[in-house]
């Protein structure tokens, strides 16, 4: 079975030389005058219409450098976290004024409460000292009356 021979085939091409050169590749005659004018008007339109393709991008690019910090700002999770930052920093404020207001009170009270009590005792000393004195006139008194009697 495996000793079969298979006949070789030899293929011949002919040997073709290529002549002709680049003139082969352009039309034997030229353009006809409806082609001709139709590349005429229809250059001018391609143009604008790219024209105004460019623009649109442009455009496009203006509007998104525009647009992109505001999609920033207002996107769904930065607002809520600049909201959420915005009360926590202005409870912190409110807690310390609070806190200030309170401590300041606090210190008026206390230096009212000093000089009241400055005032109290400045009385009461004085108050003492009256009625010592009075006590010390009534013993002299009282002494010249003894001496007397």
């Amino acid at each position: 079975m495996g000793d079969r021979q298979y006949p070789h085939q030899v293929q011949v091409h002919p040997s073709t030389r290529y002549e002709g050169g680049i003139r082969t590749l352009l039309p034997q005659k030229g353009p006809s005058t409806s082609q001709v004018l139709a590349v005429v008007t229809l250059v001018p339109v391609g143009g604008i219409l790219l024209g105004l393709a460019g623009l649109t991008l442009i455009g496009t690019i203006i509007g998104l450098c525009v647009a992109t910090p505001l999609f920033l700002l207002f996107s769904p999770v930065l607002v809520p976290a600049a909201i959420t930052v915005a009360l926590a920093v202005t409870g912190f404020l409110t807690s310390g004024r609070t806190t200030m207001e309170q401590l300041d009170y606090t210190k008026r009270r206390i230096q009212e409460r000093v000089a009241d009590a400055t005032a109290t005792v400045g009385q009461k000393t004085k108050d003492v000292g009256q009625t010592i004195q009075n006590t010390a006139q009534q013993g002299k008194e009282s002494a010249r009356t003894d001496v007397k009697t």
